[in-house]
C-alpha cells in the first residue's frame, strides 16, 4: 500500500493519489476536494469540462475500496463555494450519498466552505483532536500539538536532466503534515514557498509517494 511515516505516535501512509491513510483507524484523510469548481467558473463565463466532481469522487471511491477504509476525513475546502452542494450533478451526488451513508464521514470546514452543513451526510466540524492529532483545514504556526491539515495545495517543483517536473506532495515536519489537494481541478503552491515554511516551521521535507517507495526532499530554511 505504501511506506508509512511515524507522526504523533501513529503510523500514517502517504498515498500516491494525494490521500493519507491511517491504518490503525482504517481512516482516509483528504483535503481540498473543491467539488463543483468547474461549474463555479462556468457561472462567470469560463467554461471547463463539468466533470471534476464526478472524477474526484470516482478516485475517492476507488481508494476506499482499495484500502478498506471505514472512516473518511475531508480537511476543508471540500466544495469550491457555498452553492457548490446545490450545483452537484445527480451522478456525483449519488456516489457521495452512498459514501457518506456507508463510512464514518467527517467534513472539516475550510475557507471556501465555512458554512457547510450536514444535510449532505456525515458530520460537519471546525477542527478536532483525534488520538492526540489535530485535524483542521489550515495549519496554525503556533500550534505545538501534532497537526494534519490541507489548504496550501503543495507541489514539489524540481528540474531533472533539464526537464521541469511538478508533483503533488505532502509537507512533513516534526509537528505538521500538510496534505496535497485531492480535487481534480486544483492547482498548487510550490513546496518551498515561504507561506508553507511559516506554517510548518523548519526543518521540513516534501514527501512524494510512488508505488514502490516514498521520496523525501528536504526543504531549505
Amino acid at each position: 500500500m505504501g511506506v508509512s511515516v511515524l507522526f504523533g505516535g501513529h503510523d500514517f501512509i502517504p498515498m500516491a493519489d494525494a490521500a493519507l491513510f491511517w491504518p490503525a483507524r482504517g481512516a482516509l484523510l483528504v483535503a481540498d476536494l473543491h467539488f463543483e469548481k468547474a461549474s463555479w467558473f462556468a457561472s462567470f463565463g469560463q467554461l471547463l469540462p463539468p466533470y471534476d466532481s464526478v472524477d474526484t469522487l470516482a478516485r475517492l471511491d476507488a481508494l476506499v475500496a482499495a484500502t478498506g477504509a471505514r472512516e473518511l476525513w475531508c480537511l476543508g475546502d471540500s466544495f469550491h463555494d457555498g452553492r457548490g452542494v446545490e450545483r452537484m450533478p445527480a451522478r456525483a451526488r449519488a456516489v457521495l450519498d452512498r459514501l457518506t451513508a456507508t463510512l464514518d464521514w467527517t467534513w472539516v470546514v475550510g475557507n471556501h466552505d465555512p458554512h457547510l452543513d450536514d444535510s449532505i451526510g456525515g458530520r460537519v466540524i471546525d477542527a478536532i483532536e483525534v488520538e492526540g492529532v489535530l485535524l483542521r483545514h489550515e495549519a496554525q504556526p503556533g500550534e505545538t500539538r501534532p497537526e494534519i491539515s490541507g489548504h496550501f495545495h503543495p507541489k514539489l517543483r524540481i528540474t531533472v536532466r533539464g526537464r521541469r517536473i511538478a508533483r503533488r506532495c505532502f509537507i512533513h515536519s516534526d509537528r505538521k503534515i500538510i496534505l496535497p489537494a485531492f480535487g481534480a481541478l486544483t492547482g498548487g503552491l510550490d513546496a518551498a514557498d515561504p507561506a508553507i515554511g511559516r506554517a510548518v516551521g523548519r526543518p521540513a521535507q516534501a514527501l512524494v509517494p510512488t508505488p514502490e517507495r516514498l521520496l523525501r526532499f528536504p526543504l531549505a530554511a
